[in-house]
């Protein structure tokens, strides 16, 4: 059922930025790399999970396990083949293609498949007891920008137009509220602001300069759609709290120091192995989309497990 799973909201929202984006921004978004964008992704999920699956239910039997032993297994790992698993598998792969369509520029389709088939195999490749620490759509757009010549990412593109702040936050909001993520968005807009703040105070600058940095659609899109993804980032919320503050600082340094305009996607990359560390630091139960489908129908799903979830 449409809209049973928390994705299908974050499916929806990233679909309106995207029409809106086409509409109102005049970008300049080729129709068809968007097509081979998001088939892409949803081929390369489709063939990872068959795979994967196939491989596991065969180790298993080598090992002589009993087959509702197996089942349940690869059910907790969420790799099973069945329908509804691969709908489960089919939304983090529409909701990363999404997410790569928003953010991620080229001018031949090869691009597209570059970052659209790196995206989805970063879930498979790069994992810590069963769990990826690389952002899906973020080291999407990271292997477009290293391997190809023709990948950009602008980091302005949706303006500074009050109404696009107020639509991410209204959305997004309703989207972490469901899955308790809210304060990896406070702790990473909350320090990066104050550092920003200290900087213009510091050079003695009016106070426009400090919203004019501040006030960028991206950097919205990133603070409440992609640093959120509950699969991919510390589980406890301690751990979010430094890991997002981690996140900040880099960003704030590479800005301003280094003049890195894609800064906020670098430093993910770079600091996403960092989750493993806090994970280990301090221990907490890992996210489930079912828990939190279940914890959403109570008190706004905060005891459940975004851009981009993606397993």
């Amino acid at each position: 059922m449409l809209f049973k799973d928390i994705r299908d909201y974050q499916i929806s929202f990233l679909g309106l930025f995207l029409v809106l984006g086409i509409s109102t921004r005049d970008w300049t978004l080729r129709p068809e790399l968007i097509g081979v964008l998001i088939a892409t992704c949803l081929l390369t999920q489709s063939i990872l999970s068959f795979v994967i699956s196939h491989w596991s239910l065969a180790n298993n039997k080598a090992q002589s396990l009993s087959a509702d032993f197996r089942r349940s297994e690869l059910c907790k790992r969420g790799q099973m083949t069945n329908n509804k698993g691969q709908i489960t598998n089919l939304r983090s792969a529409l909701i990363t293609s999404l997410g790569l369509s928003l953010l991620l520029r080229a001018d031949h389709w090869t691009t597209m498949v570059i970052a659209a088939t790196s995206a989805i195999a970063s879930k498979f490749l790069f994992q810590f007891h069963d769990k990826h620490f690389f952002n899906p759509g973020n080291f999407g757009i990271i292997s477009a920008l290293v391997l190809t010549s023709d990948a950009w990412v602008s980091p302005g593109q949706w303006g500074e137009e009050w109404w696009y702040a107020l639509l991410f936050a209204g959305t997004g909001g309703m989207t972490l509220q469901r899955i308790g993520r809210w304060d990896t968005t406070a702790a990473f807009l909350g320090s990066y602001s104050l550092l920003e703040a200290i900087r213009n105070l510091w050079l003695g600058w009016t106070w426009d300069v400090y919203w004019h940095r501040l006030m960028s659609g991206s950097l919205l899109l990133f603070a409440l759609f992609m640093i959120t993804d509950p699969r991919s980032i510390p589980n406890s919320r301690i751990g979010r709290v430094v890991w997002a503050a981690c996140i900040a600082g880099l960003t704030f340094i590479l800005r301003n120091y280094f003049f890195v305009p894609t800064a906020v996607f670098w430093a993910l990359f770079i600091l996403a192995p960092l989750s493993i560390l806090l994970d280990v630091l301090w221990l907490a139960p890992r996210f489930s989309w079912q828990k939190a489908d279940e914890g959403a129908g109570g008190a706004g799903g905060a005891g459940g497990e975004l851009l981009t979830p993606n397993s």
